[in-house]
């Protein structure tokens, strides 16, 4: 971009009252911790600044902070009724055969049971066949691993979701 104005998306986000920010930005995440620390941080110059506050919040989450922002997703394969966002973001099970949704139900609560939460991948763009293979690689981890990647993910889906606030036009 060669111009020097914030684009419309972004000035209209850093102009919200407090109160509307913060629950544009509790949709992205659901964490706390992380949404206040960037509401704080407004108003922002251009989307990467807010991008780049996200993953310096992303990193200082706590594993409480990390648990809920993790709560706010439904596992992979049952996106939850009439949330738009998650079905988006999941459509790659949505066509997916009827036997390979199955196994994810499997996988998922396996994962469950083996980490105390949901199996969370950045699942836009992603095949059926590609999160279950990712479940099944990371289903071995070790717990301090697994929590690292997830933090990792969740990094991934705050961006996409906050490109979805502030770069609309």
């Amino acid at each position: 971009m060669t111009s020097t104005s914030t684009p419309p998306g972004l000035a209209r986000f850093n102009d919200l009252a407090e109160h509307a920010a913060l629950a544009a930005l509790h949709e992205a995440c659901a964490s706390t911790a992380w949404a206040r620390q960037l509401l704080a941080a407004r108003p922002y110059a251009t989307p990467e600044a807010l991008y780049s506050a996200s993953d310096a919040a992303m990193a200082e989450l706590d594993p409480a902070d990390l648990a809920e922002a993790m709560a706010g997703h439904p596992p992979i394969g049952r996106p939850r009724p009439g949330d738009p966002t998650s079905a988006r973001e999941q459509s790659g099970m949505a066509g997916a055969a009827e036997a390979l949704k199955a196994e994810m139900l499997e996988l998922n609560l396996a994962y469950q049971e083996r980490f105390g939460h949901v199996f969370l991948i950045c699942a836009t763009g992603r095949s059926g066949e590609e999160m279950r293979d990712a479940v099944k690689e990371r289903i071995g981890n070790a717990p301090e691993r697994e929590r690292e990647i997830v933090r990792t993910e969740l990094g991934k889906i705050n961006r996409i979701r906050l490109a979805r606030i502030v770069e609309e036009d």
